[in-house]
């Protein structure tokens, strides 16, 4: 018999903090040697990796002894013959970066950087294998980013002071096969068990030497090496670093850090023209100067500012999507201005973004126009976001006053992904909603449709649709996607019982008699097979 569940999660049946706070040190310890030894081998091994770690980096001044010299001499000649038979198992890799960890966190730091390089390189040069079908880190234990941030701080601490930007970016280097550290200066501070020495001065050597090195001088790096030189401005300059950079480079990416630390910051009024002049010095890319555009948004929102709606349309204009439809045309405060916006977009919408056009000609009373784009649409491509079929066809049979039922369920739940700044929330506490696409119908003034003859005229759009569908899976042979063709096929069967929607169910089944998997859908969704009238 299967178990119920009781509906209480384990959160709530005790407080886990309280708990703990309950047992003393010895308790506590007793704890962790139970739990380490009631776990799996890769378990064990990552709770005892996370106990030395917490301890080295504690406040007791805890060292653990690192590994002899012989110990080091051996992991080097295991790696030796490792890349000479180009395979090693993972847990031999585990152990060996296990000795490379306690020889950095005991302050070895020239026998950790050995560990790591002689291991890590080869791996991620493809010349050592270990079984793994993409990433080492698949088959490994051990925190491959926690060793590559080991060994740059390794590399830092065996360098002279004038060469410890250099011996740093070659070390981060090395380790691009296995783990990318996306902020170095972070988690170079976050691994290490003792304060940088020097690391102000450390700080103008890096900068100068990401700010001077336009070249990439082995090949790899130049991408990163932008995002690290953002870093590093942010910790040294600030805010107003970051907007030289931005306003030098004029590279989205540096826009956005820019906008972005000021929203992080709550600073309104200057985010809103720090969008406003991203926005404006962007080029070759709509998908920025619309994001840009919409973080102007946000922060007129933010600062109350009447001209919102004015904001929304010239980002819908600019970079239309979706998304930015629903919420210039969600801001209209009446029936007619909602309609006037619609007028207004239809005219400018162009021609590729079939799904908005589609709603747009439903809002303003043109439901025969959006059924030309839904018959009219490829059987495939359910999915790209401007198909119109998943959106007009929930909405035309909700028009034509269909609901869902036990057997034809749910057509294709409609989705609209964000756009970017409608999740600025995450740092700024500030979004844009966008209405949903009921509520955008409401609004118009968007009834069920009474007239049989556009009833009729829609339906033949749907059925079109349905049977383009159809041809399209089976043609490709998608049979993930047979159960979202019988449903298209059962709706429109739901919405008009005639001889002719009968006709029609019966001709489909019949022409795909032998797609067994297809048939099996169609039961599933409209029962027996119909007999012809």
């Amino acid at each position: 018999m299967a178990r119920r569940s009781t509906g209480v999660s384990p959160d709530d049946t005790f407080d886990l903090d309280a708990a703990l706070a309950s047992l003393d040190a010895e308790a506590l310890r007793a704890l962790l040697r139970d739990l380490v030894f009631k776990a799996d081998e890769d378990m064990r091994g990552r709770i005892m990796d996370s106990v030395v770690d917490h301890a080295a980096h504690g406040s007791a001044g805890w060292i653990p002894v690192g590994p002899p010299a012989e110990t080091i001499s051996s992991i080097t000649s295991f790696a030796r013959e490792a890349a000479r038979m180009a395979y090693a198992e993972p847990w031999q890799i585990d152990e060996c970066l296990r000795e490379g960890v306690k020889a950095f966190l005991s302050r070895h730091y020239r026998a950790a950087s050995e560990v790591f390089g002689c291991l890590l390189v080869p791996i991620g040069d493809g010349e050592i294998n270990l079984g793994q079908d993409e990433l080492a880190d698949e088959v490994l234990s051990v925190d491959l980013n926690a060793c590559a941030a080991m060994h740059a701080v390794a590399a830092y601490m065996c360098a002279e002071a004038p060469r410890r930007a250099d011996a740093v970016l070659s070390a981060i280097h090395e380790m691009f096969g296995v783990a990318y550290l996306s902020s170095p200066l972070r988690e170079m501070e976050r691994v290490a068990v003792d304060p940088l020495p020097e690391f102000d001065r450390f700080l103008r050597q890096w900068q100068t030497l990401l700010e001077v090195k336009p070249d990439d001088r082995d090949g790899r790096g130049t991408q990163h090496e932008k995002y690290w030189l953002r870093e590093v401005i942010e910790r040294t300059e600030g805010v107003p670093g970051l907007a030289r950079l931005a306003k030098n480079t004029r590279r989205a990416e540096d826009l956005r850090a820019w906008c972005h630390a000021l929203v992080g910051a709550s600073d309104w009024k200057a985010a809103l023209t720090a969008f406003e002049e991203a926005a404006n010095t962007v080029s070759n890319s709509e998908y920025a100067r619309g994001e840009f555009l919409d973080g102007a948004a946000v922060a007129a929102k933010e600062l109350g500012g009447r001209d919102l709606p004015a904001r929304l349309e010239r980002a819908w204009r600019e970079a239309p999507t979706m998304h930015r439809l629903r919420r210039w045309l969600g801001s209209a405060t009446n029936k007619a201005t909602t309609k006037n916006r619609a007028t207004q977009a239809l005219e400018a919408c162009p021609s590729r973004f079939a799904r908005q056009l589609g709603l747009l000609h439903v809002v303003v009373g043109e439901p025969d126009a959006a059924a030309i784009l839904l018959a009219n649409a490829p059987g495939l491509g359910w999915s790209n976001p401007e198909h119109p079929g998943r959106l007009l066809f929930p909405l035309f049979r909700r028009l034509l006053g269909g609901t869902e039922s036990p057997m034809n369920g749910e057509v294709e739940p409609y989705r609209d992904d964000d756009d970017f700044y409608s999740s600025l929330d995450e740092s700024g506490g500030a979004r844009l909603n966008a209405p949903a696409i009921e509520e955008i119908e409401h609004a118009a003034g968007v009834l069920p449709i009474s007239d049989d003859e556009m009833k009729a005229v829609i339906l033949r759009a749907m059925r079109k649709a349905a049977e383009k569908r159809v041809a399209g899976v089976t043609s490709k042979q998608r049979r993930n996607y047979y159960d979202h063709a019988a449903r298209l096929v059962a709706v429109c069967a739901a919405l008009d019982a005639g001889p002719q929607t009968v006709n029609w169910v019966a001709g489909i089944r019949q022409k795909y008699r032998r797609y067994s998997a297809l048939q099996r859908e169609f039961s599933i969704h409209l029962g027996a097979k119909p007999k012809t009238t």
